[in-house]
């Protein structure tokens, strides 16, 4: 059967019914739905390339959308057209500050003290305490993203499917368990069951907040909201030094002051998780704190993104394309190489000890990092903010010290310590690249099942750097550590390089598709909506909430 694309532009819209969009067209017969890929004003405008829409067309007379394959918001963004008036839309996105984002920074804070217990347990005696060898501390810190590694996928598949609030919750409240169970581990084996638990329940906290993130702000808003709380990261340097130092100095016979620092930070933990299951909303149609009206003014001001809110319903042809798609797999090498210097995270608090500083000096010096990571992420993100399509290059320039950095610690003499705690201080202002890498990949990725996909290849590499680098610590590379900190170099010069790649691709896209016609594939999709009085009326779906992927949708333009 020969089908041509002017044929359906006489169709006059599509409505809701039951679990479909269909046209008000009687259906006259039934034909084996055909994938359109694009509808143009003749047969020859169609572009086979492009990744196939979720639009059935069965016959001229009738063309059929199931509702399951349009965003969640798609009715709530139709309620009608009059702009957004720019003070109602600042008002309602300080009302999600107030609500959501203290929650999203305390957890993050907790996430990363967590997380680094077990190098601030390392001066607190837990290798001597559970007869740790060198390869054994390395393992438990590998096992962490080994377990991260192999639920990723899973965890944002299951974040799609369920109430991303919730599922959160959950997470959060089995890894306090498992966080507390550390103090009752006595050898390898109990803390390499409780960090591969820890491993598991993490993978779904940065991949939750990159699609709430989505959900709620605009773009521009993303790259400072990402930025807020992954800053985070460094507050929980801080606070957990303070904590550190404070079990040093409670003598008790049976607790030793790594066991006492699991208790408290696992009560923290859950403390968040019950806050978290009453408090995180799921997305905006149904944010607790705001009312109907405010729920679609939440949505509509988003509309800029082209991304939508979410769809629960999984795409396979979504993930395909993210698979195929150059950019996935940039951003994930860029993620794996730049996450190899994180093994410092485990190792930073031994190195300034070699250095020549007392424990209580080490747990002290260790906040100094997270005053470092603030400042920098906070500079970062502000900057992106202020300056358009300027994310790639601020990641490189604040790469550049960490190179400095690793320079200075291998070739400065090792008697020079407050000049090599100087240097490993500089290292860390690079993080605000991968901070920017997470916004950046929300911004340029569009559909949710292609984005849940996107994001979990990129914190999968993000695992795998870690996961890989703890065994370049050997003991026969100590003091100077040479090798290790030269891979780290050579990770960073790598890091600056794809990021400079991804910029060219995305802007060469956006030029090839500046000088394209016009596609109104997408233009006239319509759905069914009741009225106060009961009265069927019909309401148009923007593009922007049909949920299609960046690709799919050609008025969509990536940030730089």
């Amino acid at each position: 059967m020969e089908h041509n694309a002017s044929r359906y532009q006489s169709l006059p819209f599509i409505t809701a019914r039951g679990s479909w969009l269909t046209s008000s067209k009687p259906s006259r017969s039934l034909y084996p739905p055909l994938r359109v890929t694009n509808m143009g004003t003749d047969a020859a405008s169609i572009d086979e390339k492009r990744p196939s829409s979720s639009i059935d067309i069965h016959d001229p007379d009738h063309v059929a959308v199931r509702t399951n394959q349009v965003d969640t918001a798609a009715e709530f963004a139709s309620r009608d057209d009059v702009p957004v008036d720019p003070k109602e839309a600042l008002r309602i996105r300080k009302k999600i500050d107030y609500h959501i984002l203290p929650l999203m920074c305390i957890l993050y804070w907790i996430q990363f003290m967590d997380k680094t217990t077990l190098g601030s347990s390392a001066i607190l005696g837990i290798r001597e305490a559970t007869h740790l060898t060198t390869n054994q501390y390395n393992w438990l810190g590998t096992i962490f993203y080994l377990s991260y590694l192999a639920f990723e996928l899973p965890q944002n598949l299951l974040l799609q499917r369920f109430p991303v609030g919730k599922w959160m919750s959950f997470n959060i409240f089995v890894w306090a368990v498992a966080l507390c169970s550390h103090a009752a581990c006595k050898n390898f084996a109990g803390l390499f069951v409780v960090r591969f638990i820890l491993g598991m329940c993490e993978g779904s906290i940065t991949a939750g907040f990159m699609i709430v993130s989505s959900m709620f702000y605009t773009r521009n808003e993303q790259t400072l909201r990402v930025g807020y709380w992954f800053l985070m990261n460094g507050t929980a340097q801080i606070i957990s030094g303070f904590i550190s130092f404070g079990t040093l100095h409670i003598k008790t016979s049976s607790f030793e002051p790594w066991q006492w620092l699991m208790i408290i930070t696992g009560i923290l933990t859950l403390l968040t998780s019950v806050a978290f299951f009453f408090l995180f909303p799921d997305s905006p149609t149904n944010a607790w704190f705001l009312t109907p009206e405010e729920r679609a003014i939440a949505v509509r001001r988003i509309k800029e993104n082209q991304t939508g809110v979410e769809n629960k319903t999984f795409k396979k042809e979504q993930m395909i394309e993210a698979l195929l798609d150059p950019k996935t797999w940039l951003f994930a090498l860029f993620s794996a190489l730049g996450n190899v210097p994180n093994s410092l995270t485990n190792q930073r608090q031994i190195i300034v000890s070699s250095f020549g500083f007392t424990n209580l000096q080490t747990t002290l010096l260790g906040c100094v990092d997270g005053f470092v990571e603030i400042m920098t992420i906070w500079t970062g993100v502000n900057i992106v903010a202020r300056i358009p399509n300027s994310r790639a290059y601020v990641a490189v320039i604040y790469t550049a010290p960490n190179i400095i950095g690793v320079f200075l610690i291998n070739f400065l003499p090792w008697s020079n310590k407050v000049g090599l705690l100087f240097s490993q201080w500089t290292t860390g202002v690079g993080t605000t690249g991968f901070v920017l890498s997470l916004s950046w990949l929300s911004s340029v990725t569009a559909g949710h099942t292609k984005r849940v996909t996107v994001n979990a290849i990129m914190l999968s590499a993000y695992c795998i750097g870690n996961a890989a680098a703890p065994f370049m610590w050997q003991n026969k590379y100590k003091p100077r550590n040479h090798i290790p900190w030269i891979i780290i170099g050579i990770c960073y010069a790598s890091c600056m390089l794809t990021l400079l790649v991804i910029r060219v691709i995305l802007r060469r896209e956006n030029k090839r598709r500046d000088a394209e016609p016009r596609d109104e594939t997408y233009d006239n999709i319509y759905i069914e909506r009741l009225t106060k009085e009961g009265e069927v009326e019909m309401v148009k779906v923007p593009k922007e909430f049909l949920d299609l992927t960046d690709i799919q949708n050609r008025d969509f333009r990536y940030v730089l």
